[in-house]
């Protein structure tokens, strides 16, 4: 019998012996517990309706109704399980980002990625899940973050500043912090709307600006919203930082 404060998951796989692997995982790590397993896409969303679990471990490619579609499915549900893709294939990470998964897991899934996956789904409950989706839905956009545990999707408007460190990025969310190859050019010219560059190191998110401040050693620096935090602004991007501001504050 699982425990009573256990999340239930819910496995979902065309491969018998994945699921048996996975089942073995999921149950090796305390408060979790599976409730049910499928083996094609219409079972996967029958068996939601009747066992109601907190948590999927989907696969994509499966007879039928691929993972994809269950997920978009899925995904107009009024309480959906959180959702963590399974899959040996990585070019559907991008997709994901429509259909709001927590993670995307490459196979042979390793213990400790499913542990963290798990433990950032169980942060999220089914309101706050449904929160996040019509967060998602408003801003349209998460980027894809490749890292040790798989691909991580995280929301554009939880990014608070990125900052450049030789070959690498770091990406200051509000879930943490998460190191990607992805350059700080590539992040201004692909979301001009998320991220504004303050320095040659470091962008910005626009919707934690609060404004600009002048330091006693005659430096600017913008000062986040949220605490008293700061961030140094260079010379060469004051004036861009001050007419952003402005078009901000003239705006409707």
């Amino acid at each position: 019998m699982p425990e009573t404060d256990s999340r239930s998951v819910m496995i979902a796989d065309d491969e018998p012996l994945a699921r048996e692997r996975i089942r073995r995982l999921v149950e090796a790590l305390p408060g979790y517990h599976v409730c049910g397993e499928a083996a094609d896409g219409n079972q996967v969303l029958t068996q939601i309706a009747e066992l109601s679990p907190d948590l999927l471990l989907l696969d994509i490619r499966m007879p039928g109704m691929d993972g994809m579609e269950v997920a978009e499915r899925m995904a107009r549900l009024a309480a959906p399980p959180a959702l963590i893709f399974c899959t040996a294939y990585d070019h559907y990470a991008m997709q994901a980002f429509d259909v709001h998964a927590i993670a995307y897991l490459l196979k042979p899934v390793r213990r400790e990625a499913l542990a963290d996956a798990l433990n950032r789904a169980g942060r999220v409950n089914r309101v706050q899940l449904q929160s996040l989706n019509q967060l998602g839905d408003q801003n349209g956009e998460q980027l894809a973050v490749r890292t040790h545990r798989g691909t991580e999707l995280i929301d554009l408007s939880a990014i608070v500043h990125c900052e450049a460190d030789h070959k690498y990025v770091t990406l200051h969310h509000t879930g943490g912090e998460t190191v990607t190859d992805y350059t700080l050019k590539e992040l201004e010219n692909t979301y001009p709307r998320h991220f504004l560059r303050i320095h040659r190191q470091s962008l910005v998110g626009t919707r934690y600006i609060r404004g600009l401040i002048r330091q006693r050693d005659g430096q600017h620096a913008v000062e986040l919203s949220g605490g008293n935090r700061q961030l140094p602004v260079s010379r060469r991007h004051t004036s861009q930082v001050r007419q952003w501001l402005e078009e901000q504050a003239g705006g409707p």
